[in-house]
């Protein structure tokens, strides 16, 4: 259907060209929001990696401590041996004193290893506490992202629709006014 004047081709052209650029546009947003979520995955991936470092180093310092504690065990525990021996040697009558410092000897050690495994303990919980913080952290970064992408899909979206609706109300408008002057030209 055609005026003679080309309105209609020229008014369709300019409503394909605001479609495109539309599509520009929504391709543009959907490429942004793709990196930030990558983004959100390599800061959740370089927590989850910080977390285990730290916890491997709990485990070696604990480890230590553990050795260094039953290394002092078996140090107090020759020494009372030594002790228990040497009482053995000057008489029985000194039996009862030996007793006496093995047990207490065995106290000292035993308060020590205690010590230790709560101290060990302490520090395992708070590298747990602080891989999940961290995984929970990394997991808000990632929904965020998700969120801000799915918003800015949404008015990109809505903005195209306004833009092509727009342009084919205008394009109506022209077409009936070029109608109009078709018919008054030929009247």
């Amino acid at each position: 259907m055609s005026n003679g004047n080309g309105v209609a081709e020229t008014l369709s052209n300019a409503a394909e060209a605001v479609a495109d650029t539309a599509k520009d546009i929504g391709k543009k947003v959907a490429k942004k929001a793709k990196s930030a979520v990558k983004s959100a995955k390599a800061t959740a991936v370089k927590a989850e990696k910080a977390v285990a470092k730290t916890a491997s180093k709990a485990k070696k310092a604990v480890g230590k401590k553990v050795a260094a504690a039953k290394k002092s065990l078996a140090s107090a525990s020759a020494a009372a041996r030594k002790e228990v021996a040497a009482l053995k040697k000057k008489g029985a009558s000194k039996k009862a004193a030996a007793k006496k410092a093995v047990a207490r000897a065995e106290k000292k050690i035993e308060r020590k290893a205690k010590a230790v495994e709560k101290k060990v303990a302490r520090k395992a919980a708070a590298t747990k506490r602080s891989a999940v913080a961290a995984r929970k952290k990394a997991a808000k970064k990632v929904s965020a992202a998700r969120r801000t992408v799915k918003k800015d899909a949404a008015k990109v979206k809505n903005t195209v629709k306004r833009d092509v609706a727009s342009a084919k109300r205008k394009v109506a408008r022209k077409a009936t006014k070029a109608r109009k002057a078709v018919k008054k030209a030929k009247a």
